[in-house]
């Protein structure tokens, strides 16, 4: 399902700023404008997928005319005049699969007498290592 947020993109010296004002202002930002609307992407696809994982709705987005840009430049210190207002759109089911779920494959090496403790009781080693740094990151 396609997810749609206005976002405020401010030009800067050093590149441009990507406000999302119905995200308590979550912001991002990138060296060139290319490069801040894929950050903004990321950034969404990242909230939204985060808001899913821990079972809240997120708000809904604003009409893109009711954005006050007046407003969210000001309380960046930023002219108007540099900052236009985009809809920003991702499909976060897809776009988790690819970024936030994919599985990588890591190789490590252990005492030969716990690999074959292990094998002995049948024991998933990428779930255990998973869980292990889970736990070790404070994620859950």
């Amino acid at each position: 399902m396609l997810s749609a947020y206005p976002a405020c993109f401010i030009k800067e010296e050093d590149g441009y700023s990507v406000i999302f004002p119905d995200l308590n202002n979550l912001a991002t930002c990138g060296d060139t404008l290319d490069e801040a609307f894929t950050m903004a992407v990321d950034c969404l696809a990242g909230y939204l997928y985060w808001l899913q994982k821990d079972g809240e709705t997120p708000p809904a987005a604003s009409p893109i005319d009711t954005i006050n840009l007046a407003e969210i430049t000001a309380e960046v210190e930023a002219s108007p005049d540099a900052a236009f207002i985009n809809i920003v759109t991702v499909d976060v089911s897809e776009y988790a699969k690819v970024h936030f779920e994919k599985s990588v494959k890591k190789t490590l090496t252990i005492p030969a007498w716990l690999n074959t403790a292990a094998l002995a009781q049948n024991i998933n080693f990428s779930q255990v290592l998973q869980d292990a740094l889970k736990e070790r990151l404070h994620l859950g």
